[in-house]
């Protein structure tokens, strides 16, 4: 039997990736008066114990509900509870620290868009930033701002008559990373490009959603379980993997080329390419240069960065040969089409 009426909920989750403030700012990160975030879980089980455990640093919660009239969503609306959720900021200095509460901005939310299709679009607007004061220049009026730039996320929800739902990441800031999760909890998106300069130059006032502006997020697919604990053994293991940055068009690896490393992506877009061919684009999180260790020592695939971005280069020893293997029997991605890799 066909619904008579529905709801769900996605939520965005933004945080600071290790090694994504760049500049002067990146020694309070290094001397420790600041500090990175883990990444969040793969499944939001408790957003209020996540939020206590200073397991984020705002959160875009986006609930909706709807009716079904003859087959159409009708009488859609955001429902309670709907909004931002702001985290908290904070800094140490030796034994000491403290923590300063995130002031949140209006939510913005739109009207309900009603489709041809029977389907209801619904997109809500949310953020705020650290109470912290952060002096610097900026290279249009005021051209020095005292208040820390602002951070949001744009998400939408598109409800179909048949109690399905589907998250889109609509728009973003530049800076911290966001993770999207579906209306299961489960992680599905994540923003693929931080820029840490571009949003402390100009992420304020008319540059933001509550100005004139949306900025477009760069999305990737989510990686897979294995690669998301892989990851973490190697940004938390006992020696700290070196971490490189290539410009666009950069090549990391090339096809048949020797090689023993292995490659974190931290942060952009690389292209995966065998024979030439175009088999995948991969964001932030996937671990890449397994099959050479395992298989020969030759570079099986060409990688090319798509976008600027920052990759951990860690040696084969980092992570034991069982799990480099299981990895490795999900990376064959010449032995699949293309359409099949990417779906």
């Amino acid at each position: 039997m066909a619904p008579t009426s529905l709801s769900a909920t996605a939520t965005s989750l933004s945080w600071i990736p290790s090694e994504a403030v760049t500049g002067a700012a990146r020694r309070a990160f290094d001397v420790g008066f600041a500090h990175y975030d883990a990444p969040p879980p793969d499944v939001i089980d408790d957003l209020d114990e996540l939020r206590a455990a200073d397991g984020f640093r705002f959160a875009n919660v986006l609930s909706v509900r709807a009716g079904i009239v003859d087959g159409q969503v009708s009488e859609a609306g955001y429902a309670d509870g709907s909004g931002v959720v702001m985290g908290s900021t904070t800094v140490r200095l030796g034994r000491l620290g403290a923590t300063f509460a995130a002031v949140a901005l209006p939510v913005i939310q739109r009207e309900p868009e009603y489709r041809d299709d029977g389907t209801v679009r619904l997109v809500q607007t949310c953020g705020g930033r650290t109470a912290l004061p952060m002096p610097r220049q900026v290279p249009h009026a005021p051209f020095v701002k005292m208040q820390a730039p602002w951070v949001w996320t744009t998400l939408a929800l598109v409800l179909r008559p048949d109690g399905t739902a589907e998250v889109e990441l609509a728009g973003a800031s530049p800076f911290p990373r966001h993770w999207v999760y579906d209306a299961t909890g489960a992680l599905a998106l994540k923003s693929g490009l931080t820029n840490y300069a571009g949003w402390v130059a100009h992420s304020f006032g008319a540059r933001t959603p509550w100005g004139d502006e949306d900025s477009p997020a760069l999305v990737t697919a989510s990686e897979s379980a294995s690669e998301r604990v892989l990851s973490r053994m190697l940004m938390t293991g006992a020696k700290k993997p070196k971490v490189i940055s290539l410009a666009a068009g950069d090549t990391l690896t090339k096809q048949g080329m020797p090689g023993d490393e292995l490659y974190l992506l931290l942060d952009g877009v690389l292209a995966v390419d065998v024979d030439g061919a175009r088999l995948a684009e991969l964001g932030p999180g996937a671990v890449l240069g397994e099959r050479a260790v395992l298989e020969g020592g030759r570079r099986t695939s060409t990688l090319t960065a798509v976008t600027q971005a920052r990759v951990a280069v860690a040696p084969a020893e980092a992570i034991d040969r069982d799990r480099l293997a299981e990895l490795a029997s999900s990376h064959r991605r010449e032995e699949q089409t293309p359409e099949a890799e990417l779906a």
